[in-house]
């Protein structure tokens, strides 16, 4: 695998680091007060009776039965996404599918799972969960309440994680002990920062995922979200103090159920040094397991076939849950 690739970004996305440097950067340490800070949070979100309302979507599939959902996260908050049943087979498992920055327009149905139920909430803010004043667009999502870590959207976001998990054991009460979470960029940082708090979540997959080791995070340069809260910076020099409790890499030191992480060598969008620093966290264990990619967030010539074998590692890995 290699990070030369051919771009036309004023910055390097690979850093100038090879596989090993990548894999040599450690988390930062959780600031005073993060698990409680957690906890009280997923003690919130548990309370919250869910409430979810399913009915018949437009869209439709030979293998799925697709539904529109709704459920009630945290602050009374509606979140909306889509449900996926299996139309043949029994259910056997769950599955959360978080969404990237840029949201979600529709289910993914290729996803490499059976006998699962599936659900793909949007985050508050974003697509189907619209919330004012939180802005969908993520340059101001990302700073949404941002000096007010009690209120910052990313830990609401979080809530709704927790939130679609109780909506599906509501639908489903037998499926307790056997969900799985898996989320790209913005929802593997989101599912990071919630899985370790969450006994109800048996595994997780992450991919590329953002949030990780806040002070590079913060210094790097960047094309995502990252960039925006940079910017912020320049006049509130503080910010660092409140982003330390939403640290992506600092909460994966806890996670103890077995991972998949997809990092990767060149990402102009979230940098690899704070994916690598989200997979590097997790408790060495035959259970996890860490897949390289080429690149993150660009196209590249063997992006198909990585995809493919990364959906093959998918499939065994959820087909357990």
């Amino acid at each position: 695998m290699s990070t030369k690739m051919k771009h036309n970004f004023p910055f390097d996305p690979s850093y100038g680091l090879t596989l090993e440097g990548l894999r040599a950067i450690e988390p930062p340490p959780a600031p005073p007060g993060f698990d409680d800070f957690w906890q009280a949070r997923y003690k919130k979100a548990l309370a919250v009776e869910p409430k979810p309302v399913v009915r018949a979507a437009k869209a439709s599939h030979p293998d799925w039965l697709v539904q529109d959902i709704t459920f009630t996260s945290t602050d009374g908050v509606t979140i909306g996404g889509w449900l996926l049943v299996p139309r043949h087979g029994r259910i056997r498992r769950g599955l959360v599918v978080g969404h990237g920055y840029g949201g979600r327009i529709a289910p993914d149905f290729d996803l490499p799972v059976t006998e699962t139920a599936v659900l793909f909430p949007c985050f508050r803010g974003i697509s189907r969960s619209l919330h004012p004043p939180i802005s969908p667009e993520p340059a101001f999502h990302v700073l949404h309440d941002i000096d007010r870590p009690e209120r910052y959207v990313i830990g609401g976001c979080v809530e709704d994680l927790w939130g679609a998990v109780s909506a599906l054991i509501a639908l489903f009460p037998d499926l307790g002990g056997r969900i799985g979470y898996s989320g790209i960029s913005f929802g593997g940082g989101i599912g990071a920062l919630a899985i370790p708090f969450d006994p109800r979540i048996a595994r997780g997959f992450l991919e590329v995922p953002t949030f990780g080791n806040r002070p590079l995070w913060l210094n790097l340069p960047t094309t995502g979200s990252a960039d925006a809260v940079q910017r912020y910076r320049r006049t509130h020099p503080g910010v660092l103090d409140h982003l330390r409790l939403f640290d992506a890499a600092s909460a994966a030191t806890r996670i103890t159920v077995p991972m998949l992480v997809a990092v990767a060598l060149f990402d102009p969008a979230v940098a690899p040094p704070c994916q690598f620093s989200v997979a590097n966290a997790l408790p060495h264990s035959k259970f996890n397991e860490i897949f390289i990619l080429d690149a993150g967030h660009f196209d590249y010539p063997t992006d198909s076939v990585q995809q493919a074998a990364l959906s093959e590692r998918n499939r065994r890995f959820f087909e357990v849950t």
